[in-house]
């Protein structure tokens, strides 16, 4: 399966995630949607979801928020983080979101626009006590009734594209993209050369396929 990068970045990545959700909310005052759409305007969102090292593993989630908010215009804080001898759902929230951007390989945005973050907060009772594929999978569950409609078929009806269509312009065959549409298969499991195809026909990225 693709991941969003090389798993050697990722416990630094959902600490800091985590810290920085934590710091923004708890320190700041941050309403929590508010503040995650400030990380995604500001465009560390994406560099994070791409696993660039010098944001997932470079600097604390204090600077990354603190970073953010210069970014989008707000005024410098003192504010200095709290010592806490407990994780707030806060933190749990963010260390479990940038564990699922990094398994799903999809974009923050993309996985916000099904389940906002405090929606994902609300999740912290009982999926803290739980393995994080566990979660991982209440996510999907949660992301396909947000949108019921695989992104291959979103993708190929916005192309005006048939199946047929698709399958003659990709090379792949019809009856692939026939199950991957009814969920028959899971296009998260395809070959790389299948998601490249169906990318390349539908002029889009393969994140946006699976």
């Amino acid at each position: 399966m693709i991941r969003a990068y090389s798993e050697m970045y990722l416990d630094r990545a959902q600490t800091a995630l985590a810290t920085m959700l934590d710091f923004a909310v708890n320190d700041l005052g941050w309403d929590p949607d508010a503040f995650f759409e400030l990380f995604m305007i500001s465009g560390i969102a994406d560099r994070f979801g791409s696993g660039d090292p010098a944001t997932v593993a470079g600097r604390s989630g204090t600077e990354i928020a603190l970073d953010v908010l210069a970014r989008c215009g707000f005024p410098e804080t003192a504010t200095e983080p709290r010592i806490r001898f407990d994780r707030t759902e806060e933190y749990w929230t963010g260390w479990a979101l940038a564990y699922y951007q990094w398994y799903c390989a999809r974009s923050f945005r993309s996985i916000i626009r099904s389940v906002p973050v405090s929606r994902i907060r609300s999740l912290y009772h009982p999926y803290h006590e739980m393995d994080l594929r566990q979660f991982a999978d209440q996510m999907n569950r949660l992301c396909r009734q947000a949108e019921p409609d695989p992104a291959l078929k979103r993708l190929r009806l916005g192309a005006a594209l048939s199946q047929r269509r698709l399958s003659e312009i990709s090379g792949v065959p019809l009856r692939t993209i026939q199950q991957y549409e009814q969920g028959q298969k899971n296009i998260r499991h395809a070959r790389a050369e299948c998601l490249l195809m169906l990318a390349s026909a539908l002029c889009c990225s393969v994140e946006e396929l699976v």
